[in-house]
């Protein structure tokens, strides 16, 4: 077995990071999660404004921006407040009015999209820091001890849920469908 993970890629109208054929534990944990990541931005290219505002799958409120909103907020409150410890504000949410993040769709959503960006380049910080994947943080709810791994693997199933959303909310919006 070479040291060089061997790699194969999908196109979908776009980049996305290489999926590990071959790779230790922390490798394929972050590939196929910048790959999931990469996945909802090409989702959301190409659209204006308002088709990423566009509830599409009635009755369901949905949309793009909403779900952009949310994954932000779901990155920073995994990595960064969890797992980093980091005194930060939640983005998208209050315990007042706990789904804004999906039913308020005020601002822009290329300054969510610039959010949401900052908060993945901050979570590959933080997991590129950790000594290992054993590394724990704080379980804010439970102040139970939480390892990176299984943020990681969450992460995972985060995005795999919402790219599965998302494909059914860009498909009603201009018929565009891929992996």
């Amino acid at each position: 077995m070479a040291d060089t993970p061997q790699f194969f890629s999908q196109e979908l109208d776009g980049e996305r990071v290489e999926r590990p054929l071959v790779g230790d534990e922390r490798l394929m944990l972050t590939s196929f999660l910048d790959w999931h990541r990469d996945t909802f931005r090409l989702k959301c290219a190409g659209l204006t404004a308002e088709q990423l505002s566009t509830r599409s799958v009635d009755p369901s409120a949905l949309s793009l921006h909403g779900i952009l909103r949310h994954l932000a907020g779901t990155e920073r409150w995994w990595f960064r407040m969890q797992f980093a410890g980091e005194d930060v504000e939640h983005l998208y949410y209050a315990d007042d009015d706990p789904n804004m993040d999906f039913d308020r769709l005020d601002g822009d959503p290329a300054e969510a999209l610039a959010v949401w960006e900052a908060e993945c380049a901050r979570s590959r910080e933080i997991v590129a820091a950790a000594d290992s994947l054993d590394a724990v943080g704080t379980h804010r709810v439970s102040a139970k001890p939480i390892a990176l791994r299984r943020i990681l693997v969450h992460m995972l199933c985060e995005y795999a849920r919402h790219n599965g959303h998302a494909d059914l909310l860009r498909e009603r919006i201009d018929g565009k469908t891929g992996h």
